[in-house]
C-alpha cells in the first residue's frame, strides 16, 4: 500500500455515514464482492488473476484499519485521539472516486492554454467489432493503439478542413462501458479547435466545418490500424470488408453541439465525469436479495429508465470486466496538449494566437489538488483535524502499515506513559508531566 497522506474520510466520523447515502450504497456494492467473489474466480478462473484481484481486494479493504492508519492527538487537552484508516486510492473503489475526480481536474487544468478554444468528440466502434477488443482486454497495447489512433483521426481532419499541415492538441480518455455495463470501449477527446502551423508559427482557428467529414475519417483510420495490429489476420480482414459495406457513410462519431465550459474548472470536470464515473452508479442499485442484483440505466435511444435485473456473477462480471492492466493509462496527452513538449507549444500558441490579433484572454486557473482535510470540511462542514473539545489543531502521532510496522511516531515511549499514568489514577488521579523529545504532555486517557 503506497503511503501518501490522502486518507480516507469515512471512519474519522461515524456520522458521516448516516448522512451521505453514498456510503450505504457503496456498502451494497462492497457485500456483493465479498459474498460472492471468491466463487466468482472459481467459477471464471480467467478473472482470477492480479490485474482483477489486486483492485478488488483494495476495494474490500479499503477504510479497514488493519490496512494502515494514520493517528492524530490534540496535544493541548489530550482528550482527542482519532486513528483514520489510509483509502485504498484504486479507481475500482466508489469512496475514492470524489478524490480521483479531484486529482483528476486538478491535473487537466495544468495542461489547458490561455485563450485556446476546446471542443468534445467521441468516436465509437460499431457494435461488431466489441467482442474483438473484449477477447484483448488484457492486453494494455489495443487500449493505447486505440486511442492514439482517435488522436491522429482528428489531426488528420484539421488538417483537410484547413488544407494544411497543423499540429493540434487532443486529450484522449478511453471509456469501456456503457450506461448498462456492457462492454463499449469508445474515446472522449477534448481537442483544441484549431491548430499551429509549424513553419509559420501561427495560429490557424478550425472555424465551422461538416461534422460528416469525421465520420469517414474515423472509420479509415480505425480499420486500417486494426489490420495492421493483427498482422492482416483474415478473419479481421473478412470482417472490416463486411463493415465498410454496412456503413458507406462512415462510423458514429459525436460532436457536441453547445460549447464546451470556458473555465478550466468546468472543463476539466466535464471530461472528468469519463473518467471516474464507474461503469454503473451504486445509486442505480435498486436491489440486492444475495443472488441477484437490479439496476436501472437511461436508455440512449429511448431517454427513458431501463430497469435490468441480472444474477449476481453477470453482475460481478459487467464490473470488473472494465478494469483496465496494471499501469494503463486511461487519459493520454497528444500534439500540443503532450507533456514533454507543452512548455514549448505554449509559447508558440500564444504567439500565434497574437498574430492574428485575437487577444490571450481567459486564462486557466490550476485548480489544486484538495487534500483529505478539505474534502473532509467541504462534505460534512467540520474540520476534521480540530479537537471536538478545545478546538485546537489536532497533530499527527503516529503512522502504522501492515508490512513496514510503525512508520512514524511522536511519542515512543507512549505505552510507558500510559501504564504510569493507571498507576496515577489509582493513586488519587493527580497530574504528573511527561517529557520526550521537548514535548510537555499532560497524562490522560487515551480513548480507543
Amino acid at each position: 500500500m503506497v503511503i501518501s497522506g490522502k486518507i480516507c474520510l469515512n471512519d474519522v466520523m461515524s456520522w458521516l455515514s448516516d448522512r451521505k447515502s453514498n456510503f450505504s450504497d457503496n456498502d451494497v456494492f462492497k457485500s456483493i464482492f465479498s459474498d460472492h467473489w471468491e466463487n466468482f474466480k472459481k467459477a471464471h478462473p480467467r478473472y482470477d488473476i492480479d490485474q482483477y484481484e489486486i483492485p478488488v481486494q483494495k476495494m474490500l479493504g479499503c477504510r479497514d484499519a488493519s490496512n494502515g492508519y494514520s493517528e492524530y492527538i490534540c496535544k493541548c487537552c489530550g482528550r482527542d485521539r482519532r486513528k483514520v484508516p489510509f483509502s485504498c486510492k484504486s479507481c475500482f473503489c466508489l469512496s475514492c472516486a470524489k478524490q480521483y475526480v479531484d486529482n483528476f481536474v486538478s491535473q487537466v487544468s495544468r495542461m489547458l492554454h490561455p485563450g485556446v478554444i476546446y471542443r468534445h468528440i467521441v468516436l465509437t466502434l460499431p457494435e461488431q467489432l466489441r467482442p474483438v477488443f473484449f477477447k484483448e482486454r488484457f492486453n494494455k497495447d489495443l487500449l493505447s493503439g486505440f486511442m492514439k489512433c482517435g488522436a491522429e483521426c482528428l489531426e488528420d481532419v484539421v488538417g483537410v478542413v484547413k488544407r494544411k499541415k497543423l499540429k493540434i492538441g487532443t486529450i484522449v480518455v478511453v471509456q469501456t462501458h456503457g450506461r448498462s455495463g456492457r462492454y463499449n470501449p469508445h474515446l472522449h477527446i477534448i481537442m483544441t479547435s484549431g491548430g499551429i502551423s509549424a513553419e509559420e508559427e501561427r495560429w490557424h482557428d478550425l472555424g465551422y466545418f461538416k461534422y460528416e467529414m469525421i465520420h469517414k475519417k474515423w472509420q479509415y483510420h480505425l480499420f486500417n490500424w486494426l489490420k495492421t495490429y493483427f498482422e492482416a489476420s483474415s478473419e479481421i480482414n473478412q470482417l472490416l470488408n463486411v463493415l465498410w459495406k454496412k456503413y458507406p457513410k462512415g462510423l458514429v462519431a459525436n460532436v457536441s453541439k453547445g460549447s464546451v465550459p470556458e473555465s478550466c474548472r468546468g472543463l476539466a470536470g466535464y471530461l472528468a465525469k469519463y473518467v471516474a464515473s464507474p461503469p454503473i452508479a451504486v445509486r442505480r442499485i435498486v436491489n440486492y436479495d444475495g443472488q441477484t442484483v437490479e439496476y436501472w440505466y437511461k436508455d440512449h435511444r429511448t431517454k427513458s429508465k431501463k430497469f435490468e435485473k441480472v444474477p449476481v456473477y453477470t453482475f460481478i462480471g459487467r464490473m470488473v470486466q472494465h478494469i483496465t492492466p496494471k499501469g494503463f493509462q486511461r487519459v493520454r496527452y497528444y500534439g500540443l496538449e503532450a507533456t514533454r513538449t507543452y512548455k514549448k507549444w505554449s509559447e508558440v500558441i500564444q504567439n500565434g494566437i497574437k498574430r492574428i490579433g485575437r487577444v490571450v484572454k481567459g486564462a486557466y486557473q490550476i485548480v489544486k489538488q484538495k487534500k483529505y482535510r478539505a474534502r473532509y470540511k467541504e462534505i460534512s462542514g467540520i474540520d476534521p483535524m480540530r479537537c471536538q473539545y478545545c478546538k485546537n489543531e489536532m497533530e499527527l502521532m503516529s503512522i502504522w502499515h501492515p508490512k513496514y510496522g510503525v512508520l512514524y511516531d511522536i511519542f515512543p515511549n507512549l505505552e510507558e506513559v500510559k501504564n504510569e499514568q493507571e498507576k496515577v489514577d489509582r493513586r488519587g488521579g493527580h497530574t504528573v508531566r511527561y517529557s520526550s523529545g521537548g514535548v510537555q504532555l499532560s497524562l490522560f486517557p487515551l480513548p480507543m
